[in-house]
């Protein structure tokens, strides 16, 4: 069992409760291995820091960039709330050290896979906030990502959010992106997720991805590309 203490060291935060962070860093795989326990994953906490790690960033932008529009901004926010530099934040935080996983999981470099390192990312995001506030929750992600979220406002976002691009052109024709996952496949370390996308009259499709979130992004770029929309 790795020591979680000292990875608050690395975050520069000290828990007044250390369940909150010792939730964030539990991957489903161990609760696989270990079902007799009374414990749970970071999937429902990922889910709250998620919002929370949005938040942040949307009210940085929103504060700080008047003169851009919501499309611009949604672009900005994304690139910089993307799987890639959740991942980068938490290996300069060397957050894939301190995970708890199951040992096939572990043996397998999960605890490096960026999939795993930027959700358990968003995780302990959640559990400082639960431990503190937003406020403190707030300078600390700031304190992480202003250099990225200017970098990324000087290129105007360098990853496209293709969902909000398809959302964008669908809401001002009267129609509504639905998106519905049909199948997860593959060990837990290198699962598939399938997701179906139906766009009222511009048809339906289907995309795979390494997470549902990159599912819906492919499945959005396929629409696009089909309905011959520049983004």
């Amino acid at each position: 069992m790795p020591d979680i203490h000292e990875f608050e060291k690395n975050l520069g935060y000290k828990f007044k409760n250390i369940a909150y962070l010792k939730n964030a860093l539990t991957h489903t795989s161990y609760i696989n291995e270990h079902k007799d326990k009374n414990i749970s994953s970071n999937e429902r906490i990922e889910f709250l820091g998620d919002s929370v790690l949005g938040l942040c960033v949307s009210e940085y932008l929103y504060l700080n960039y008047r003169n851009r529009s919501e499309g611009e901004l949604s672009k900005i926010r994304a690139s910089v709330v993307c799987e890639a530099s959740l991942a980068k934040l938490a290996a300069s935080l060397e957050l894939g050290k301190y995970m708890i996983m199951g040992k096939g999981e572990l043996q397998s470099g999960g605890n490096e896979k960026p999939s795993v390192t930027s959700d358990a990312m968003e995780s302990v995001i959640a559990a400082i906030y639960l431990d503190s506030s937003f406020d403190n929750i707030k300078k600390m992600v700031l304190n992480w990502l202003t250099p990225s979220i200017i970098e990324a406002a000087e290129h105007r976002g360098r990853e496209t959010d293709y969902k909000s691009v398809l959302q964008e052109y669908c809401q001002s024709r009267g129609m509504f992106p639905i998106y519905e996952l049909i199948s997860e496949s593959g060990p837990d370390h290198e699962k598939t997720f399938e997701v179906s996308l139906t766009c009222g009259k511009c048809g339906s499709l289907r995309a795979k991805g390494s997470n549902k979130k990159k599912a819906q992004q492919e499945a959005a770029r396929i629409m696009l590309e089909k309905l011959n929309i520049k983004f």
